[in-house]
């Protein structure tokens, strides 16, 4: 018999609620609130000349990044986007021109399996729900977490920006010790930096 836990109730209700919101959004409205996340990210991100940068391709009606990620490639960065590898690990794939995308796992596209792996330096995160703190709520599986922390495991310190529309924000997301909080919030409404001492996004 499973027994769920408090928090993980209301994350899971949280989730549901964000989601739906977002799900209630009109095409018209992804399209422009996307295209001006990109514009948003594209004015603020100062990234390396060396940067791997991870996003992820849409699902259902998430943030289309692909706006956004084209523009960083122009700019030189290298892009990668996670393919599910079992119910524990996602990997990072590089995206090159032209390179066709295979189902990746979750409704996820990606690179095929001989694209190169890649560890990320700066990682745009998807979520579900996300508060002012940083925190996010993920689609409840625990891929990102995990991911993030193995990077850190190899000595590894990503920048995390979560990618969400402003009405997937909730009032506070309660925090469990695996949770990796972001270090910044990217709506159509701007770039929201979270207070951190070990972390700037420039």
């Amino acid at each position: 018999m499973t027994h769920h836990s408090p928090i993980k109730e209301l994350k899971k209700k949280l989730r549901l609620e964000a989601l739906g919101r977002r799900d209630a959004l009109t095409t018209e409205a992804r399209i422009e609130g996307s295209m001006r996340i990109a514009d948003i990210g594209l004015a603020s991100f100062a990234l390396e000349a060396d940067a791997i940068v991870s996003g992820f391709w849409p699902i259902r009606s998430e943030v289309d990044l692909r706006p956004l990620l084209f523009g960083l490639r122009e700019r030189g960065a290298r892009l990668c986007l996670p393919v599910i590898i079992d119910k524990q690990t996602i990997l990072f794939r590089e995206l090159v021109r032209g390179a066709p995308m295979v189902e990746t796992g979750f409704g996820t596209a990606g690179p095929p399996a001989e694209a190169a792996v890649l560890d990320p330096t700066f990682m745009l995160v998807p979520l579900a729900a996300f508060d002012a703190r940083g925190h996010r709520i993920g689609y409840g599986a625990g891929y990102y977490d995990r991911a993030i922390a193995r990077l850190e495991d190899k000595g590894l310190n990503p920048r995390l920006v979560g990618v969400a529309f402003d009405c997937q924000e909730v009032e506070i997301v309660p925090d469990e010790p695996h949770d990796m909080p972001l270090e910044a919030i990217l709506t159509e409404s701007g770039l929201r930096s979270i207070n951190r001492t070990d972390k700037s996004i420039r």
